[in-house]
């Protein structure tokens, strides 16, 4: 095997094992999460003597829904094609990278990441705000209609606000540090292709010059 070829198959492998990493990642944190969502939906106690906004109550369980849903298609992905991985992982031949589907995939495996760190984790923090609206906000709260113009704020929504005050600013640095560690990631990823190609002309030039010197003694001859 020539020194180029082995450094694309080294390239490859190094492909695979990232892409199991992540789908490995993705399958962890979109069963915990969703398993989490499910059980905030089942036990939340809703009132009956209260009235709840009923925004409220659609915003919770449309979040809830979405969030399930994102992270089971992320784990739906995941199961599908993280065996078919781990199968050519487990050979010991450098050539068995090829029957990998990681590179026919690619687009797939990123989307579960993205759907499981991302865009469901954001989903969980929304989820975790209305969790505590919904059971904070009935806390002492007067037992009266909608159209009341108090303006005293019941512990219950006391806590609601504070839970939020909190999880907005938090949100906002996830949001923020995602944005960055993503570009970081981008522009490690583009330097390391950088230095690989690099590497294979460099290869590519000392197979050419010798090539030309060993037909060089022919030529003369």
């Amino acid at each position: 095997m020539s020194l180029d070829e082995h450094s694309m198959q080294a390239l490859s492998w190094r492909k695979l094992y990232l892409s199991r990493a992540k789908l490995k990642a993705s399958s962890r944190t979109s069963a915990l999460l969703s398993g989490f969502a499910m059980v905030a939906m089942v036990e939340v106690q809703l009132e009956p003597d209260h009235v709840y906004p009923t925004g409220l109550l659609i915003a919770f369980s449309a979040c809830t829904t979405v969030l399930v849903a994102v992270h089971l298609f992320a784990l739906m992905i995941s199961t599908c094609i993280l065996p078919n991985i781990e199968a050519v992982s487990n050979v010991h031949n450098l050539n068995s990278v090829k029957e990998s589907p990681h590179e026919k995939m690619h687009r797939h495996i990123e989307l579960a990441w993205a759907f499981s760190t991302v865009i469901g984790t954001l989903l969980f923090l929304a989820e975790v705000v209305l969790l505590c609206w919904v059971k904070f906000l009935p806390v002492n709260s007067p037992k009266s209609s909608v159209n009341d113009t108090s303006s005293s704020i019941s512990p219950g929504k006391a806590a609601a606000i504070a839970s939020t005050s909190i999880m907005v600013p938090f949100g906002v640095i996830f949001i923020v540090f995602a944005i960055h560690f993503y570009r970081s990631l981008v522009s490690h990823k583009t330097d390391r292709q950088s230095e690989d190609l690099n590497e294979l002309a460099r290869l590519q030039d000392q197979l050419d010059h010798r090539g030309q010197s060993i037909q060089s003694p022919d030529h003369y001859a």
